[in-house]
């Protein structure tokens, strides 16, 4: 069995896992069972008002977790894969806990050769939230996860030192940035471009 295949397993069998992006290091666990988010709240010491984004291997399976406009579906073909993470509204499998009872959910589609075959093997949505404890700096590579993350993960895939720059976090409908990160100006010129 591959590492990415026991890393799957670990994800279906309701653990959290670490898996490199385009971006950071996540912190991966089955994104549509409340108990294994809670954990990840838990190792990260995460406040539960946050939400947490979902990770998925294509645009197709995310809509099966969302229900995108048409805008938001724009949007997301032309930028995913890659260091973006869309706001979309959820559909009934996504839990509260996911989304701090918010009606819409981040998307995540990592631009990522490893996450994506983690995502694919895994066959359900993976938590797409950055694998360090709240409060502290991004990992890029698995010599800066601490030990506290180690010891709460099953596993940990690595793909070497990741580029470090977050991802922008957007609403496409509204046209609102929440966070600025990677690609925010081509982002910000699409958005504009595409005003309805």
């Amino acid at each position: 069995m591959s590492d990415v295949e026991r890393a799957a397993r670990a994800i279906e069998a309701g653990d959290l896992v670490v898996y490199p992006t385009e971006t950071v290091y996540g912190m991966g666990a089955d994104a549509v069972d409340a108990e294994a988010v809670e954990r990840v709240f838990d190792a990260k010491g995460r406040d539960r008002g946050k939400p947490v984004s979902l990770g998925v291997p294509s645009v197709e399976r995310a809509t099966e977790y969302v229900d995108p406009t048409e805008r938001e579906l724009r949007f997301m073909r032309e930028f995913l894969p890659g260091p973006v993470t869309v706001v979309v509204q959820r559909r009934a499998a996504v839990p509260d806990v996911l989304t701090a009872g918010r009606e819409k959910v981040g998307v995540r589609v990592p631009d990522h050769d490893l996450a994506l075959e983690l995502f694919e093997a895994a066959d359900v949505p993976v938590t797409a939230t950055s694998a360090n404890l709240s409060g502290t700096g991004s990992v890029r590579e698995i010599a800066e996860l601490s030990d506290e993350i180690h010891e709460a993960v099953a596993a940990v895939l690595d793909g070497g030192r990741t580029d470090g720059m977050e991802s922008t976090v957007v609403d496409a409908e509204s046209g609102a940035i929440h966070r600025r990160g990677a690609m925010a100006d081509e982002i910000e010129a699409w958005l504009a471009e595409h005003e309805e």
